[in-house]
């Protein structure tokens, strides 16, 4: 192979397609959409580059239509996992000494793999799978993926140029080793593009994984471990296995090469496996990287110098979009009494005008929640402020799930900043508002800051430079992002670097350097040009 210093293809964010009517994109993806419900898909793991078949099936339906049979993917075990791990260790040896050019084209490769002839595949499994709508499905499952595939590419090689000087006769050099061992990539079901960058951002960085979708993942999960096979990923380098989170756990926080785990989930869950990875921890090899971005209760607050349609509006994107089933999504929101009866009356409007169904009715705005549980939980919580005292329904309160499971995008208002839904993480279309009086700013900050254990998302709306200086100095520790007169998410890769503080996760910001930089182990390599031959420094000598 020729040896060089090479440049890499300059990165930049997919382009997201508009599926304006007559679009040839919209009559592509209504094609794709077809093809994937008129089929059962049989959906295997994927250990040591086989697909592997058990048997024992579980069904996969659309959450807004779950008298349809999308697909049936094969349930693993213990014995399972452990084959996962074994592959992965297998393989290990070849990987972390591939060239990082070879690893980078494999995953730049995914990339266009992912944009260009699988884009329409990739939306409609997502759509489908996970109830998201077009627009949803496009920034996630094929735009924020390659972005991921792509900036981490260019990270990785920024990081190799990160090397020590050198004195004369010397010549120092830092060697960027991958971990020693396997990382457990742990992924959730709200966004595509998550559950592929978990196991792929310590895959480019020479590492190799076990990779554990969400059961209500499974098959936007199974593509893209297809998309990254044919760009030639080697056998074994992430494998992916279905079974419970527990029976993941006991196998891979008992193993001494266990190396780390790039997370994303409940804060509940991750408090767990900390707390396993410190029972076990004498029987590492070394100590583990923990990396996991969990739980919010994410925040709009408007100062009285707001505009109430722009803070209106901002609500509804911010809590409604995809179900508010992101980790970002305004799910509390504190607004001035001044502003409440313009703030109200735009939101009763826009929530009103909200169109409910399908994901292939590209008219609906909200689908479905993702699953039974979720819809229980979030039914029982609107149930809940239609009886209490200290809450009233502003807008949405319905729910049914006899079709698929949906939840009327819902605004509560409480008399009382610290009522449930001000605190407790729901994961769906709520939006609680606590109403404070204009000239107890300073006291509703207090309250906001002492309100939630989370720190991941938040908002501010004013037209006042000077109260947007305060309130961004005032709330500096309650998001890890945080957004002046817009929306609480909407991250993009390389523009806005995600995660958050507190009980919201390690802040490791995935898509950046800090990332990648958690799954690698640093050897500092000193070379001598010239060896010293006697022991003596001059200071021993005599003059």
């Amino acid at each position: 192979m020729p040896k060089g210093v090479y440049q890499l293809p300059v990165a930049s964010n997919e382009p997201i397609m508009s599926y304006a009517p007559g679009s040839p994109e919209k009559k592509e993806l209504k094609a794709a959409i077809a093809k994937t419900r008129a089929a059962v898909a049989d959906i295997p793991m994927i250990i040591g580059g086989k697909e592997v078949r058990t048997g024992k099936t579980f069904d996969v339906r659309p959450p807004h239509d779950h008298a349809h049979l999308l697909g049936r993917y094969h349930q693993g075990d213990h014995a399972h996992v452990r084959a996962a791990i074994e592959a992965a260790l297998a393989a290990k040896p070849a990987w972390e000494k591939t060239r990082w050019e070879s690893r980078a084209a494999i995953f730049l490769k995914a990339a266009e793999l992912l944009a260009g002839p699988y884009r329409q595949q990739m939306n409609a499994v997502t759509m489908l799978g996970q109830s998201k709508n077009a627009f949803q499905a496009e920034i996630d499952c094929v735009c924020e993926l390659a972005d991921f595939f792509r900036f981490n590419v260019k990270n990785m090689y920024e990081i190799y140029h990160q090397q020590p000087s050198s004195s004369p006769g010397t010549w120092n050099r830092v060697e960027w080793r991958p971990l020693e061992g396997f990382v457990w990539a742990l992924t959730p079901f709200n966004f595509t593009s998550i559950a592929g960058n978990l196991p792929t951002a310590p895959a480019l960085m020479g590492n190799v994984c076990v990779w554990k979708p969400s059961k209500t993942a499974v098959y936007s999960a199974y593509l893209i471990m297809k998309i990254l096979q044919e760009a030639g990923l080697p056998d074994g380098v992430i494998n992916l296995v279905y079974c419970s989170g527990p029976t993941a756990a006991d196998v891979m926080l008992k193993d001494k090469d266990f190396a780390g785990i790039h997370f994303t989930g409940s804060t509940g869950v991750f408090n767990d496996i900390w707390a396993n990875i410190v029972k076990n921890i004498s029987n590492y090899r070394s100590y583990p990287r923990i990396v996991g971005e969990t739980g919010g209760k994410d925040y709009i607050f408007a100062d009285p110098t707001a505009n109430p349609v722009e803070v209106a509006t901002a609500m509804t994107r911010g809590a409604f979009e995809y179900q508010g089933q992101k980790c970002s999504a305004a799910s509390r929101a504190y607004v001035p009494a001044s502003l409440w009866p313009a703030i109200e009356a735009r939101l009763k409007q826009d929530v009103a005008a909200i169109k409910m169904g399908g994901v292939e009715d590209f008219t609906c705005f909200v689908n479905a929640v993702i699953d039974e549980a979720s819809f229980d939980k979030l039914a029982r919580a609107i149930d809940d402020a239609k009886a209490s005292p200290d809450a009233e329904i502003v807008a949405g309160g319905t729910h049914d799930k006899s079709r698929g499971y949906f939840i009327a995008p819902t605004v509560i208002r409480v008399s009382r900043p610290d009522y449930i839904t001000m605190q407790e993480e729901l994961f769906g279309p709520v939006l609680t508002v606590f109403v404070y009086e204009d000239a107890r700013v300073d006291e509703t900050l207090d309250l906001l800051d002492n309100g939630s254990i989370y720190a991941l998302t938040g908002a501010i709306f004013s037209n006042n430079r000077a109260s947007i200086e305060k309130l961004t100095e005032r709330l500096t520790h309650t998001a890890g992002n945080f957004y002046i007169n817009d929306k609480p998410t909407g991250a993009v890769v390389n523009q806005q670097p995600f995660g958050g503080g507190r009980a919201s996760g390690t802040n490791d910001k995935a898509g950046t350097i800090f990332n990648l930089l958690r799954w690698v182990s640093p050897r500092a390599i000193k070379e001598t040009f010239i060896p010293a031959t006697g022991y003596l420094y001059p200071n021993f000598l005599e003059e």
